[in-house]
């Protein structure tokens, strides 16, 4: 069942704090007027998760419905044509050329190796992973690696779900929207994410 304006609007007419399930979400505001880009950019990842190994910072990421991000501060003085970096469907490779791998790890998930892609921007390399599984939460790119606490990851799964919130209702500005309780698996609630 996808949410539409009008049976939100309905919705809220009848009360103060509408529910969903075993959830409540509050303070949702009807924006028609706001660009809905800009309120999608509202429920953007606000920070970056640090993995970190062996008192290092090896890599940082964040995720949205759809993808995963990894980003990779690049050692100074290597060209960037010597970056060596490798997506696969469930395994993701990063060094540079002649040397052993910096990154060499099954990934949490599997991703579509088609549309994932790198980057290098300011000495950063940044990967784009795309999900398989749109909604899904991830607790960590890496599999069994630097997964989020409990809390972090409940955090995720609550923005990932005002996320597709948005997405289905871009009249609607959901960025100081907030859940009490258990936040529902955003690729399975209320008929799951529809595809286009």
């Amino acid at each position: 069942m996808k949410i539409n304006e009008t049976g939100i609007q309905k919705y809220l007419s009848q009360s103060e704090q509408p529910t969903f399930s075993h959830c409540w979400l509050k303070q949702t505001t009807f924006a028609a007027a706001l660009n809905p880009g800009a309120m999608a950019e509202k429920l953007a990842p606000e920070k970056r998760h640090a993995f970190v190994h062996n008192g290092q910072k090896a890599f940082e990421w964040d995720q949205t419905l759809e993808e995963v991000n990894m980003y990779i501060e690049l050692p100074k003085n290597v060209p960037t044509k010597l970056i060596h970096c490798v997506i696969q469907a469930g395994h993701v490779e990063v060094g540079i050329r002649g040397n052993p791998p910096y990154l060499n790890h099954d990934l949490m998930l599997p991703v579509k190796t088609d549309s994932s892609f790198w980057t290098i921007e300011d000495g950063e390399l940044h990967i784009t992973l795309q999900k398989r599984e749109k909604g899904k939460t991830w607790a960590s790119p890496i599999h069994g690696q630097g997964s989020l606490d409990p809390y972090a990851a409940d955090q995720e799964q609550k923005r990932l779900m005002l996320q597709r919130f948005q997405e289905e209702n871009p009249g609607f500005d959901f960025s100081k929207a907030q859940f009490s309780g258990t936040c529902p698996d955003p690729r399975t609630f209320m008929g799951g994410i529809h595809t286009d």
